[in-house]
């Protein structure tokens, strides 16, 4: 189960790696005496490296720009964009703590340039968001609700004095999109900042606004854009299959984009193209002139898993053994687990729980999902274990072969029960099997809201995503309001995040 903090994961990876920067001086804004703006051509190479994850190239490219045009702001910010992919790649503690450092005096930089140029606001305000999404990572969340805010403040400002810059609007239609899908129990924070409003709806507007300027002119983060809309179809308006036809017709090369290959396989497996996502993963480039990034070692063994690859443990095994940092360890562990599990190799899975008891941090959902699992000392069902896999692998047919008429094996124990109804009713789903969906969907929200798992909680929000998808909007809104109304201890942040963006859309 993907979790709601991927999407912010991938919403701070945003591709430039095919943008379309305007030739030098076409973007400048200033004078010829002072501090100015351009996104030059130079400007345009930093930019694409970057985002390509060639660091090394672009710290020369880009020391070469200072030297060559030592009045361009857009240098600054460049210089703040290199240190936000870095620490995020490399998942570095130390090197955080070290490069945090940088964003004040890159801001009293950026705060002389002229206050003519909407790029003035907008560059401060990015270089904001990019440290309070840094921050969040590692749980310095008071720094990042007050960078937050200020960034919000900024891009409001500029919009108001600029209403037709569209790097602007393409920041705040991201921003307006996630507010108006913050889940209620992170409410406080967006009242206690306070003048922060937004919803899906109108971030989505923004967004399509930006991309249909971006059609018939030079646009400088067009893909991000089409990044952004792509994942908040997927994420917010579950329009999985509308999200991957957006990536496929967009400007991203995977086969040059370490980036936009894992941003294009996320997609694929989320929509039942795991096939797809684990070739466009052995085809990302790899090599010298760019940064090692290992999370694509782990997206594919976990697609590789999910197809029940006898070799898929080679790649996870790539990740733990390689990756130095922390986040999505626990995660990778677990998976390893059931790696072994799935081939009967119960001393494994043991072995691997106790990895991921000791090792790594539990910041996000599905560390902390481990971690759980780990402590709890229960060992998964190996039959809904595959079952659970092939499913999030689109393998639909296989999962309901070995489920179905399986019931009396799981009578007698009240959570594999419950998992047992829930599972065979999110296939039944996939399967076009509306009625058999919905009866397997109700029984799970019946017998499961009190208890702690999640099963209840999401087996309520996809009876509204189906309710939703046969146009029966008042059965709809009762299922996401259902789902709101249950608590589980895991996942609930993203399982409710969904059901909110539900009752935007059914209202």
């Amino acid at each position: 189960m993907q979790q709601q903090p991927r999407l912010l994961f991938l919403l701070c990876i945003l591709l430039g790696a095919t943008t379309s920067a305007k030739p030098a001086n076409s973007l400048l804004d200033g004078d010829a005496k002072g501090k100015y703006f351009d996104f030059s051509v130079a400007a345009k190479d930093i930019y694409n490296k970057v985002s390509s994850l060639r660091f090394s190239e672009a710290q020369a490219a880009l020391a070469l720009m200072q030297r060559n045009e030592p009045d361009n702001l857009i240098a600054v910010y460049l210089e703040n964009y290199l240190d936000f992919f870095t620490i995020f790649i490399n998942d570095d503690k130390n090197e955080y703590r070290r490069l945090a450092k940088n964003m004040e005096p890159r801001l009293e930089k950026i705060a002389k340039g002229p206050a003519s140029s909407p790029w003035l606001l907008y560059t401060q305000s990015e270089i904001r968001l990019q440290w309070a999404i840094t921050r969040s990572r590692y749980n310095d969340f008071l720094t990042t609700l007050s960078d937050i805010k200020q960034a919000y403040t900024l891009l409001e400002e500029n919009q108001r004095k600029f209403p037709d810059f569209m790097p602007n609007k393409k920041s705040l239609g991201i921003m307006h999109a996630l507010i108006g899908n913050v889940p209620e129990e992170f409410r406080w924070a967006v009242k206690t900042l306070g003048g922060m409003e937004g919803s899906t709806e109108q971030g989505m507007r923004e967004l399509e606004e930006v991309l249909a300027y971006a059609k018939s002119r030079d646009f400088p983060f067009e893909d991000e854009a089409v990044v952004a809309y792509s994942f908040l179809q997927l994420y917010l308006n579950n329009q999985s299959e509308q999200a991957w036809q957006i990536l496929k017709t967009s400007k991203l090369s995977p086969k040059t984009n370490p980036l936009a290959a894992y941003v294009i396989a996320t997609v694929a497996m989320r929509n039942g193209q795991n096939d797809e996502a684990i070739k466009v993963l052995q085809q990302s480039p790899t090599g010298k002139q760019y940064a090692p990034f290992h999370y694509r070692n782990y997206l594919l063994g976990l697609a590789q898993l999910r197809r029940l690859d006898a070799d898929a443990h080679k790649a996870l095994e790539t990740f733990t053994n390689q990756f130095k940092g922390e986040n999505g360890l626990k995660e990778a562990y677990q998976k390893l687990a059931w790696y072994h599990l799935v081939f009967d190799n119960d001393m494994g899975y043991r072995t691997y729980m106790n990895y991921a008891k000791l090792k790594g941090a539990a910041s996000s959902e599905s560390d902390k999902a481990a971690l759980r699992e780990a402590n709890s000392g229960e060992m998964p069902d190996p039959r809904l274990l595959k079952a659970r896999l092939l499913f999030d692998g689109g393998y639909y047919q296989r999962a309901y072969d070995l489920l179905k008429n399986n019931a009396a094996d799981y009578a007698s124990d009240r959570k594999k029960k419950l998992e047992y109804s829930y599972r065979l009713g999110r296939i039944a789903h996939k399967m076009g099997k509306t009625h058999e969906a919905t009866q397997l969907y109700t029984q799970t929200i019946e017998s499961g809201a009190k208890d702690p798992w999640y099963f209840a909680c999401n087996a309520a929000l996809q009876l509204g995503l189906l309710y939703e998808e046969i146009k029966d909007k008042a059965n709809a809104r009762a299922a996401f309001q259902r789902c709101l109304s249950i608590k589980p201890e895991e996942y609930a942040a993203s399982l409710h995040a969904q059901a909110k963006a539900g009752l935007g859309r059914t209202k």
